[in-house]
């Protein structure tokens, strides 16, 4: 946890704008924010289209979004934004958390806020805003190939290109677009080999490439045409894990 209070890893804190139509509200949140050395207030504005027109000029790594302002509400706002910083919703009501999680922010806090409950969030954004970097940094450097043996050779695949792996006794299967291979390994071990911000096991006997997803509905997980079935226990880290992921590569 020492290291998540470090700042970013350029050293600086995280630039904050503040989107609320309480002025009351707002001074709650810049005093919070005064209170960790690993934000600061670049902003704040009492309107969504004042909000817009602060995005356009400044920048910013993580936003403190109210819900119930007039004209255009926060949730009506954050979906207008092609690209939006890290949002964190504020909120009086426990209603909305549903229709946040549906667009990808970090945390909602509910009014009154504690100061408890915003430090948690801010150490949320600011893991969130370190993986981004984490992961722009690396992107070049990762390798995208593997090899698995098919008889007397061995294949070259792009482990991208997997839909998903389905596990049968002593063997799995490897299911591509237009192709399946068969390989003698334990799902276990092939878990391990592949990158674990892209892969998920969401039953026993099924992996899946998680940018695969068509749909999901009910206990089942749907990839170009096939039903895959999602462990009770498990569907709600695997709706975590895509969040996560829309998060860090925004």
């Amino acid at each position: 946890m020492a290291e998540l209070l470090s700042k970013q890893p350029n050293g600086q804190p995280l630039r904050c704008l503040i989107v609320d139509d309480e002025p009351v509200a707002i001074k709650g949140v810049v005093n919070f924010i005064n209170q960790l050395d690993f934000l600061e207030v670049s902003g704040t504005c009492t309107s969504a289209m004042k909000a817009t027109e602060i995005l356009k000029v400044k920048d910013i790594d993580l936003m403190f979004l109210d819900i119930n302002m007039p004209m255009l509400s926060g949730l009506e706002f954050l979906e207008s934004l092609d690209k939006s910083p890290l949002t964190i919703m504020t909120t009086a009501y426990s209603a909305h958390a549903l229709e946040g999680f549906r667009l990808n922010v970090v945390d909602y806090l509910l009014k009154p806020i504690e100061f408890q409950r915003f430090f948690q969030a801010a150490n949320k954004a600011l893991d969130l805003f370190q993986s981004r970097i984490i992961l722009q940094n690396n992107k070049e450097e990762s390798e995208s190939d593997m090899y698995i043996r098919q008889g007397d050779t061995f294949q070259r695949i792009l482990w991208e290109d997997i839909l998903f792996v389905e596990g049968m006794q002593n063997y799995l299967k490897l299911h591509f677009k237009d192709k399946t291979f068969v390989i003698h390994q334990t799902m276990t071990s092939l878990e391990e080999m592949l990158p674990k911000d892209s892969f998920f096991r969401i039953h026993q006997s099924y992996l899946i490439n998680i940018s695969k997803i068509d749909s999901i509905s009910g206990g089942r997980v749907f990839i170009d045409g096939k039903q895959l079935p999602v462990s009770r226990h498990r569907k709600e880290d695997l709706l975590k894990t895509i969040v996560y992921k829309k998060l860090i590569s925004k």
